[in-house]
């Protein structure tokens, strides 16, 4: 009887490889929908937009925060939506909401629809992030199980872990320049650290190769990165496949399974968890 062994190899090569041709599916962990966005991208067109991009899940956090209540209560089968409430209702809030209570009153009111699982994206730099407020908020986090979001300097990073060591900071733009050496004592200081890459600087060198020092804090620290497309402004939603293609380009320089861990696996493990 002749033997099954070569043709189930051939079957399990032959899936690999086509596993590999596909397009790395991806978690956007820092997508804005912001009413300036709204007109142009209305959410039956925002929905496309993830489909044609490999899109699978995303992090939702918009000014004002109707633009992610209206992403999450589409309720897109295909497309998960993580919502999170943003602490801003204008624009100028970015200067004060630390320190304005209506802000509070505002996460507290988004709170009771029961859907949400985050706080931010926010900014928030230096003894700023020493503010009573910013405390309340992060042990408001911490109590509710929610992951905070926060653009944010070194020093008030720590400050924020300061405040309650409990809560979970997904760090936007990993801190844009903070030294990949800084970068690997936080994540082995503070386990509930993530590191969220959009516009984050020195990852490539030239030809868009990996720099040496990122590669290895990506192999070391594969579980603790993030994408994100940082949709700030309507020109990121006109440019978002050159921005997911970019991912995909240097994540294709890493071991498969650190490459999925950072295109959507962390996403999705810290969520579940969250979820428990």
């Amino acid at each position: 009887m002749r033997s099954k062994a070569p043709v189930l190899l051939f079957w399990l090569v032959l899936s690999a490889a086509a596993r590999a041709a596909e397009p790395l599916p991806v978690f956007d962990a820092h997508l804005h929908y912001n009413e300036e966005a709204t007109a142009r991208y209305p959410v039956a067109r925002a929905l496309e937009v993830f489909r044609k991009n490999g899109v699978k899940g995303i992090l939702a956090n918009s000014r004002p925060n109707d633009g992610t209540r209206a992403l999450f209560e589409a309720k897109a089968k295909d497309i998960r939506v993580v919502p999170f409430i943003r602490p801003y209702i204008v624009r100028s809030d970015v200067q004060t909401w630390f320190r304005d209570p209506k802000i509070y009153a505002l996460i507290e009111s988004e709170m009771k629809r029961g859907y949400y699982r985050g706080i931010g994206e926010f900014h928030l730099h230096g003894a700023d992030a020493g503010e009573a407020q910013v405390k309340r908020i992060v042990d408001l986090a911490a109590a509710k199980d929610f992951v905070i979001h926060a653009h944010s300097d070194d020093e008030a990073i720590e400050r924020l872990f300061a405040h309650n060591p409990k809560v979970k900071i997904i760090w936007a733009h990993t801190g844009f320049g903070t030294p990949a050496e800084k970068l690997e004592q936080y994540f082995a200081r503070y386990p509930a650290l993530m590191g969220e890459l959009s516009y984050r600087s020195g990852i490539t060198g030239g030809e868009g190769k990996l720099t040496p020092e990122w590669r290895r804090l990506f192999e070391k620290y594969s579980d603790r990165f993030l994408l994100g497309s940082d949709t700030w402004i309507t020109e990121r939603w006109d440019a978002y496949a050159q921005i997911i293609a970019g991912y995909r380009a240097w994540l294709s320089q890493l071991p498969r399974e650190a490459a999925e861990r950072i295109a959507f696996r962390n996403a999705e493990r810290l969520f579940a968890e969250q979820a428990r």
